[in-house]
């Protein structure tokens, strides 16, 4: 993968891990077993955009096990990053859709959870509206979501909030301080929410060059949420969504170094 063997280089004092794949208990917080057992065994695609790849069971129960390392790390106190694909945040407790076979985030906070947190927030920032992320977490008390999207845009989904659940939508090819604004309202509200743990879903398809969206973020865009995220002082994990441009490792770059710094 292109972007780890930038960030390696870029980076060689930071530390990287294996990631383990996800127990079948904790897919089940977020997912129904018909769901786990048919990604299990997918011999047929889910959608045009979400193909039986070969042992996609295996990626993808990967990436969910990353998402959770990633949190689990974060709250207790190391900052970590999940360098996986495929991506989560379409996934819903039924049903793969949008490159997503499990919404890696949504496990992720449900393990959370679990594990010590009383109270999470997500802060979505990729181009798509996590809608796969907000139908699991509508209504749970101890989880706060907030989604930055293009809208209108796939998935079609995201133009009201409600609840514990928070969309800003954003037209395309809207100004970057429009779009910047967007998603530091975004961040606000989720630090009211006074959470144990901040994870973000980090999209990079928002990026003015990529391929699949109409949207005008620049790199310095993406670095201003890795400083804001820094600033929060909030323990906090993030895990790769989208971003389809061959800019992709340097855009990652300038978020994780700005939030590291």
């Amino acid at each position: 993968m292109r972007s780890a063997a930038h960030l390696r280089e870029a980076h060689p004092n930071w530390e990287w891990r294996s990631p383990d794949l996800a127990a079948e208990e904790t897919l089940l917080r977020a997912h129904s077993a018909a769901h786990v057992a048919r990604v299990r065994s997918a011999t047929h695609d889910f959608d045009a955009d979400t193909p039986a790849y070969e042992n996609i069971f295996m990626h993808a129960a990967r990436s969910a096990g990353a998402a959770c390392a990633a949190a689990r790390l974060s709250l207790g106190g190391t900052p970590a990053f999940s360098l996986m694909r495929p991506p989560g945040h379409h996934a819903t407790r039924d049903q793969a859709m949008g490159f997503c076979f499990f919404n890696h985030i949504a496990v992720a906070a449900l393990d959370a959870l679990a594990h010590g947190a009383e109270r999470v927030a997500i802060w979505d920032f990729d181009a798509h509206h996590g809608n796969g992320t907000e139908a699991i977490v509508a209504a749970h008390p101890r989880i706060a979501f907030a989604s930055v999207h293009q809208f209108p845009g796939y998935p079609g989904t995201g133009a009201l909030s409600l609840g514990n659940v928070h969309n800003f939508p954003v037209a395309p090819f809207a100004p970057r301080a429009e779009h910047r604004d967007a998603v530091r309202e975004a961040l606000d509200v989720l630090l009211e929410f006074q959470p144990d743990l901040l994870l973000v879903s980090a999209g990079f398809d928002a990026f003015a060059g990529d391929p699949i969206t109409q949207m005008s973020l620049t790199m310095e865009d993406f670095a201003l949420f890795g400083q804001w995220l820094r600033e929060t002082g909030y323990p906090a994990g993030a895990i790769l969504e989208g971003g389809y441009s061959d800019d992709l490792p340097l855009l990652l770059d300038a978020f994780l170094r700005a939030w590291s710094s």
